[in-house]
């Protein structure tokens, strides 16, 4: 029987392999390259355009950090706008606050969407039986070019890399549109790349830059990632008002009893706490 690998390239040296069981499903958007794989080590997967997206082991890591960082500096959260996210994990994870009135998700490429429904429910649950959340399939820059002023409490930028669909995501007019759709006391998580291999570690630069210089509050934060590039991943966090650590409020949200498998309040704390080549390389931006 041939053996079936799914392969990414980190470098032009190094690359991630996982053995797969099967390839469920293969198709080519006006978008992107959106493929569906079984595996015995993290089950089911997607990825597109060739690059890792959600296994089905390890997507609560990014679901969780990229959401309850930011409910834990500021449970007085309503109004959320989630860019990308079309598998529906990071939906998930902030609907479980029953404070949420309203989530906008921003989706450019509907299919996404559609298909994590059929193949991976594990993420795309809310689709189905949240009405609060509301999708847009459009592209994300557009979208916050023409909202209103003070729509959101936070804004969390669940994009791909810098490349194809996700390109417009890391634009200073992104960032720029964010800053003004966001309230007074509002908070923006972006995705921030990897410190670790040259070309993200160039993107998470770029990335920095951009946010430093739309927020008074630019800060970054990490989290373990198995199946990204080199396991080291960051978040940006960037507010008008809150900073994460001096305005953490760990009673009121352990107060809440949501269990999580990754994140808690201490962790919180420890995950802004980076290594010394990774201070370097945000401060020299």
């Amino acid at each position: 029987m041939q053996d079936l690998w799914y392969s990414e390239k980190y470098e032009e040296d190094v690359k991630f392999s996982v053995k797969i069981t099967e390839h469920l499903y293969s198709e080519k958007t006006p978008f992107q390259q959106i493929d569906f794989f079984d595996s015995k080590t993290f089950g089911r997967f997607f990825t597109l355009d060739g690059l890792m997206m959600v296994t089905e082991k390890d997507e609560f890591i990014y679901h969780e950090m990229i959401t309850h960082v930011a409910m834990a500096v500021n449970p007085e959260v309503k109004r959320v706008l989630i860019i990308g996210g079309g598998d529906g994990g990071t939906a998930r994870e902030i609907l479980r606050y029953k404070t949420i009135k309203k989530v906008d998700l921003v989706e450019i490429d509907e299919r996404v969407v559609r298909l994590c429904q059929q193949y991976l429910p594990l993420t795309a649950a809310p689709f189905d039986h949240d009405n609060r959340l509301i999708l847009h399939f459009q592209d994300g820059l557009d979208f916050v070019q023409t909202a209103k002023n003070n729509s959101y409490d936070l804004i969390l930028v669940d994009s791909t890399d810098p490349i194809g669909p996700g390109e417009g995501l890391f634009t200073y007019d992104f960032y720029h549109h964010c800053e003004r759709l966001l309230s007074n006391v509002g908070i923006l998580i972006n995705q921030h790349e990897s410190p670790y291999y040259e070309s993200d570690a160039y993107e998470m630069k770029r990335s920095h830059a951009k946010i430093k210089a739309s927020f008074p509050i630019a800060k970054v934060y990490q989290f373990h990632m198995p199946t990204y590039p080199s396991g080291h991943w960051l978040f940006g966090f960037a507010s008008k008002k809150y900073d994460p650590i001096k305005d953490l409020k760990s009673d009121k949200w352990e107060s809440l009893g949501l269990y999580t498998k990754y994140y808690n309040t201490k962790l919180h704390q420890g995950a802004f706490m980076l290594p010394t080549y990774v201070k370097e390389g945000l401060e020299n931006v």
